[in-house]
């Protein structure tokens, strides 16, 4: 294969690197793979071999030290998500029937579930919010309205 085609030999250095990082996941192989479209390219511009090095090696060192820590933050900067009951915690429901300490039932999430609270009696229609759960009970508190 001549000089021509050295810019094929950096996409397949590249593709290796994709399919290496497709197996670890952590974004590394994924910036050297980077460098190596950085050499293609100084290669098919007619970089000589020394060009091509200096080339994959800035680009990737770049890649690494900006693009990678960017990139790691944006997919795992996210809290992970509460399912379940915890999920509950802090949405609004309305009050079926009347929710004392002692017990009652609420509408949260389109479910009904049995309710309870600390210390108030709400009414049936008013508004709750759900404080925390407990088993299969929620425990709820009269919803505050913004402004009163």
């Amino acid at each position: 294969m001549g000089e021509e085609h050295v810019w094929m030999v950096w996409l397949g250095v590249a593709l290796v690197l994709v399919a290496i990082e497709a197996v670890t996941v952590d974004l590394t192989f994924l910036m050297l793979a980077g460098g190596a479209v950085g050499a293609s390219i100084a290669a098919a511009l007619g970089g000589g071999p020394l060009v091509q090095a200096v080339v994959a090696a800035l680009v990737s060192v770049a890649l690494l030290a900006i693009v990678r820590p960017w990139m790691k933050r944006r997919l795992t900067g996210k809290a992970p998500e509460i399912m379940g009951a915890a999920a509950q915690v802090g949405r609004s429901a309305y009050a079926l029937d009347r929710v004392t300490p002692a017990g009652g039932r609420v509408k949260l999430s389109g479910e009904t579930w049995s309710a309870r609270t600390l210390s108030d009696n709400i009414e049936p229609g008013e508004e709750v919010v759900v404080d925390s759960i407990d088993g299969a009970t929620a425990i709820v508190s009269r919803a505050h309205v913004v402004g009163s």
